[in-house]
């Protein structure tokens, strides 16, 4: 599965599709969330400004990746 780094301890979701390169714009995301196509660890979820956090899977249009923070990674 496709794992997408962010720097902080969460994300939202809209957001994090664009980052994953599934919604072309915040537009794309927001629509696709409030028409209820993305699931969020399998549930489906229609707050576009929901918190994602590390480990967290998205699943939306037959894709899905997992959420993975830097934060407190000592590199």
């Amino acid at each position: 599965m496709k794992e997408v780094w962010i720097q902080d301890e969460f994300i939202k979701i809209g957001q994090a599709l664009k980052l994953a390169g599934l919604a072309g714009s915040g537009v794309d995301a927001k629509i696709a969330v409030q028409d209820g196509l993305v699931r969020l660890n399998g549930v489906v979820e229609t707050r576009r400004g929901k918190k994602v956090f590390n480990n967290d899977q998205v699943s939306y249009n037959g894709e899905s990746f997992v959420i993975k923070t830097k934060k407190g990674i000592k590199l």
